[in-house]
């Protein structure tokens, strides 16, 4: 069995921001030369996400929102986090929301998605660069 590690740098403007990572992810599969196995991606940071799902900008749109309503940024003392001097509380809360990583069959040489899925990046406290980690392994 091979095994092949690739990490990606992102760095959003915004506080929050989704972003399909699906190429780079691909990109990464193509230079693993595997053809048969399974695929990690995860965060590798606590205060952003990796999740599937559809490319659609109003499902984007309806992410935020819905993350906002649910965990909203301000004000900042409603959470105790934010109390250590950090003002990303709700950044911690959305990222256990949408959740640390996927994991997708690789057949083919191929990611084994499933009708319009696709990888995207949650990013919820942004400005500043955070590593994604492609972990494959198969042979």
């Amino acid at each position: 069995m091979k095994s092949f590690r690739k990490e990606l740098w992102i760095q959003s403007p915004d506080r929050m921001e989704f972003r399909n990572i699906t190429p780079q992810v691909e990109e990464a599969l193509r230079e693993s030369g595997i053809q048969e196995g399974l695929c990690l991606v995860n965060s590798m940071h606590i205060t952003s996400s990796v999740y599937i799902n559809d490319d659609e900008r109003g499902l984007l749109q309806d992410y935020g929102d819905f993350l906002e309503r649910l965990a909203p940024h301000e004000p900042l003392s409603r959470y105790r986090h934010n109390l250590t001097g950090e003002d990303n509380g709700d950044a911690h809360v959305k990222r256990q929301i949408m959740g640390r990583e996927v994991v997708v069959a690789v057949s083919a040489g191929k990611l084994d998605f499933g009708t319009w899925e696709q990888i995207f990046y949650g990013e919820f406290d942004g400005r500043r660069r955070k590593r994604v980690l492609v972990k494959i392994i198969g042979e």
